[in-house]
């Protein structure tokens, strides 16, 4: 959850811009939404007391929170992101630097973990970010990548049976579209097991959660739909009487709201000399 493509002055730059009040809203309904999901992956993993951890693209405080007090004192966390403005100023328990993890080599030292979450989609230097995760990794240590595919499941509204969820569903394929001139690749979640290999990771494993609705789901529909308002009307794509007409739904609490399908992929790097 992270800006690695900020706005630029050409309009094209990152969508979901960090520094937008919705911001807020989203990064707490995609942390209720998702940090289940990667607490067990993590706990799966070993995650333990001791560990050395650096959580790429970090955007808020929940998982470098969760990972701080599971490696303890002895251990260190190490939260990066290019805009480190929802991060805690002072007394965490973890590490807060700035970094743009498809630029700029990875930090010092070697971790046993290194875990990013809905981050490289966005990068467009996405094979560099990852060859900079696995070269931080030590070797035995574990690289998690959990990143969306909505080109696997495209849909707002799955059950398209009323004019309600053929409307949320055309404003979903304006988000894809803003998404998609913007450099995002859309199907970068069912990616990552071959990735993974290919950097030379052994014991890799992936699986996919796709929640269709909940109330948590609303909300980030609404925060998204919100955030991006003005590119969509901008590009005519939707109108402004469609999108207050969408949010209206969304709030009637009638309207079933899906997210794309969030793969998680993990590998280990091999144990043996560290050549990197």
């Amino acid at each position: 959850m992270t800006d690695y493509t900020a706005a630029d002055d050409s309009g094209k730059g990152y969508l979901l811009d960090n520094r937008q009040a919705e911001a807020g809203e989203r990064f707490a309904a995609l942390s209720q939404l998702f940090d289940p999901v990667t607490f067990r992956r993590l706990g799966a993993l070993g995650v333990a007391a001791g560990w050395h951890c650096w959580e790429v693209g970090a955007g808020g405080p929940g998982v470098p929170g969760w990972l701080a007090e599971r490696v303890g004192e002895e251990g260190r966390v190490l939260a990066t992101d290019l805009d480190t403005s929802w991060m805690p100023r002072t007394g965490a328990p973890y590490e807060v630097v700035r970094h743009d993890v498809g630029a700029e080599e990875p930090p010092e030292g070697r971790f046993d973990l290194v875990h990013a979450r809905l981050v490289l989609v966005h990068v467009p230097q996405r094979e560099a970010a990852l060859r900079s995760m696995v070269r931080a990794l030590r070797p035995g240590g574990w690289l998690l990548v959990e990143d969306a595919d909505p080109a696997l499941q495209p849909l707002a509204c799955p059950d398209e049976y009323g004019p309600e969820q053929v409307l949320a569903n055309r404003i979903r394929r304006g988000f894809r579209a803003l998404l998609a001139e913007r450099g995002a690749q859309l199907d970068f979640g069912r990616t990552l097991p071959r990735l993974l290999r290919t950097a030379g990771l052994a014991e890799v494993g992936a699986e996919a959660y796709f929640p269709i609705t909940s109330p948590v789901g609303s909300a980030l529909e609404a925060a998204t739909v919100r955030q991006i308002r003005d590119r969509l009307v901008a590009a005519g794509l939707a109108t402004a009487e469609e999108i207050e007409e969408h949010l209206a739904n969304i709030a009637s609490g009638r309207l079933d709201t899906a997210t794309a399908p969030l793969i998680s992929a993990w590998g280990r790097k091999p144990p043996g000399p560290d050549r990197d």
